[in-house]
């Protein structure tokens, strides 16, 4: 008896406790439905969103949404990566029940951790198409969808708008009235300004996503000066757009904050699955064929 014991232990000593075959198999198996999944989920995205107000869900439904598919499309994926991982493992002769468990769950972990890295990678390139291209439908015209835009430029047109609900006897009123208003710049000057302020607004909002006191008299000089505006107004238009820039970067933010918590989510869903799988597929492995029937290995 006590001999058995000893060669049942030296054959198991003898054999790998990992498979890589089956692991590389299960996670490529995982990464090819991840892309599958992703690609459906992009399509099913596209149908529902609308430009139009009336209609297609709302901003928030949708991104719920997108995260609840995120989280289903790991697990079901990673699930079948950690099944294939234990079902094609080599079979351990003589190892212990509560090891073979262990190695089972090692096996659907490690196949999910490949599939991830393989998503991440390889992968990357064709789910950035997929999104860029859901991005570009939403948008609006095709035509714009590859041209670089940067944000400040937005928000230094908004600053250098004509005040078209101002009078045009306004400037020489508030010249009068002791408020004189600056010689709005003209040709290259103009130009010249106007890639100046968007230096400022490009550097100060890179770095604390504000103007400083003095940048920001200077900017309403020169929106005072461009437009027309007295003075008063044209500090009022800054603050207006240093506000909203804030509200759309404190937006994203938190966009951003809550893709990565579904992101979370999903990875550690998908791991519970791919293990839980795992052991499902090694008792499987394990188990004996009563005639076309399966009995699966006790756990």
């Amino acid at each position: 008896m006590e001999s058995d014991l000893r060669a049942a232990s030296t054959i198991v000593d003898a054999q790998s406790a990992v498979s890589w075959g089956a692991i590389a198999a299960g996670a490529v198996g995982a990464a090819a439905l991840a892309l599958l999944l992703v690609a459906l989920g992009a399509g099913l995205g596209l149908s529902a969103v609308s430009p139009w107000s009336d209609s297609g869900v709302s901003a928030s439904t949708f991104k719920t949404g997108t995260g609840i598919y995120l989280v289903c499309v790991a697990v079901m994926s990673s699930a079948v990566g950690g099944y294939l991982a234990a079902r094609l493992r080599t079979k351990w002769v003589g190892a212990h029940t509560h090891e073979v468990f262990f190695r089972d769950t090692a096996h659907g972990f490690i196949a999910w951790a490949f599939a991830t890295l393989l998503c991440a990678t390889a992968l990357s390139s064709v789910t950035g198409y997929l999104a860029n291209g859901a991005a570009a439908g939403m948008a609006g015209a095709a035509s714009q969808a590859t041209r670089s835009v940067n944000p400040a430029d937005i928000y230094v047109d908004k600053l250098f708008r004509p005040d078209t609900a101002q009078p045009a006897s306004a400037p020489a009123s508030s010249a009068a009235a002791g408020n004189p208003i600056p010689a709005a710049p003209s040709g290259a000057n103009s130009n010249q300004s106007r890639a100046e302020v968007l230096r400022l607004w490009t550097a100060s909002f890179h770095d604390n996503q504000d103007l400083s006191t003095a940048d920001k008299t200077y900017v309403a000089q020169v929106v005072a000066a461009r437009t027309g505006m007295s003075q008063a107004d044209a500090e009022k238009r800054v603050d207006d757009v240093i506000v909203e820039a804030k509200n759309a970067a404190d937006t994203a933010r938190r966009g951003a904050a809550k893709l990565s918590f579904w992101l979370t989510a999903a990875m550690l869903f998908g791991a519970f699955a791919a293990s839980l799988a795992a052991v499902e597929g090694g008792s499987l492995r394990d188990g004996t064929w009563n005639d076309r029937f399966l009995i699966p290995r006790s756990i």
